[in-house]
């Protein structure tokens, strides 16, 4: 995959440089309840995943992409899951690591980059992402990119002994 590149940032593939970035950010419990992770993981299942990510999207079902600044510094990453070819949809997410790169527009442009390849390479039809309800500022983001809220998941993510809602939001290309 070639790099996909916007005004301010650019979206490219996993490479093994990238093992300290993935690992802070899998290990960070302050956003495993964005993940749905509840275990650390170790530099030796994050090298081995890097070194799997090359695998087409068609086989393993996901991409994972990194956002990056026009300096290649890394900010953050985004996701396709649950790619489903046959019915043209996936789930998508995305992570902009440090708080001060956030709301700064890296999050539209990378996930409108990243909705324009799904549409025109990948040729899916719809994508879907989950967001906690109190996630305003996920919700501002998605919403303001054309996706929909089409449900609520009720006590759907349990957080520090804390039944959390969920929306779920769906965006169809026409």
């Amino acid at each position: 995959m070639v790099t996909l590149k916007g005004k301010h940032i650019n979206l490219r593939a996993l490479e093994p440089e990238d093992l300290e970035f993935v690992y802070e950010i899998e290990n960070d419990e302050a956003i495993w309840e964005f993940s749905n992770t509840i275990a650390p993981f170790s530099r030796y299942t994050i090298k081995q995943y890097l070194e799997n990510s090359h695998k087409d999207i068609f086989e393993v079902k996901q991409l994972r992409l990194v956002i990056t600044a026009q300096t290649n510094d890394a900010l953050g990453l985004i996701d396709i899951f649950d790619f489903d070819f046959i019915n043209r949809r996936a789930g998508v997410g995305i992570l902009v690591k440090s708080i001060n790169n956030r709301q700064k527009g890296y999050g539209s442009e990378a996930l409108q980059l990243l909705m324009d390849y799904c549409k025109t390479h990948l040729s899916l039809h719809q994508l879907y992402c989950n967001v906690s309800e109190d996630n305003e500022i996920s919700l501002k983001l998605f919403k303001k990119l054309g996706f929909e809220v089409v449900g609520l998941k009720k006590d759907w993510n349990k957080v520090k002994g804390t039944f959390k809602n969920e929306y779920l939001l769906q965006h169809i290309f026409n």
